[in-house]
């Protein structure tokens, strides 16, 4: 049976997609004031000042008063490392949020967004790599995250061997995907000899 918080959420989603976020933080706001607790609410206020009007501070705070309400809302800790992962000065409390939700929740898309974390705002590849393959593990077939551990391997660790197999694969999950085509066809001119071995680095050349 469909209520009050319904039809607000319902309304400000309206509003927001109209381009009126105004209207709908108002709406929202205003249903709060008579249910404070409601955590759908809530989050919908937090989605639009991130989203809607770019305040990520404001939706931050709206996701805090969720988790002090509910400390283990996973949904709430997820939204909340998506808009902290985009800053660096965010890094200690989005690792310290990446940590409850592996222990709280852990599936593929989220090994895939924390191995993202690592690799770009904590430049540490090793471990980044490791949640890339835990990924995979889980949904092997998603060419999405051979694609990333792709990049890590070869731009990053420089683990060639590992990058053609994850080349091989992405182009056999994703047959129209260009840039894998293009990265593996540069990858075996460069680094590997015309019967498919890794050339092997000369020290004598300065």
């Amino acid at each position: 049976m469909k209520g009050p918080e319904h039809d607000a959420v319902s309304k400000a989603k309206r509003q927001a997609e109209s381009g009126n976020p105004n209207g709908a933080v108002e709406t929202l706001e205003s249903y709060l004031e008579t249910d404070p607790y409601n955590i759908k609410a809530r989050m919908q206020l937090a989605k639009t000042f991130v989203y809607d009007l770019n305040d990520p501070d404001t939706g931050i705070l709206q996701m805090d008063i969720i988790l002090e309400l509910e400390p283990d809302n996973t949904d709430a800790m997820k939204a909340l490392v998506t808009v902290l992962a985009k800053h660096k000065k965010n890094n200690k409390r989005t690792m310290e949020t990446y940590e409850k939700l592996l222990n709280a929740s852990p599936d593929a898309d989220l090994y895939n967004a924390y191995a993202i974390f690592l690799r770009i705002q904590m430049t540490d590849f090793k471990r980044s790599a490791e949640y890339y393959e835990k990924a995979i593990a889980l949904n092997p077939n998603k060419p999405e995250y051979r694609q990333n551990y792709a990049v890590v391997l070869l731009k990053d660790l420089k683990d060639y061997e590992k990058a053609k197999h994850e080349l091989e694969v992405l182009m056999r999950l994703d047959p129209k995907n260009e840039p894998a085509k293009k990265n593996y066809e540069l990858l075996m001119k460069k680094k590997f000899d015309s019967d498919g071995n890794l050339k092997k680095r000369s020290f004598l050349r300065r």
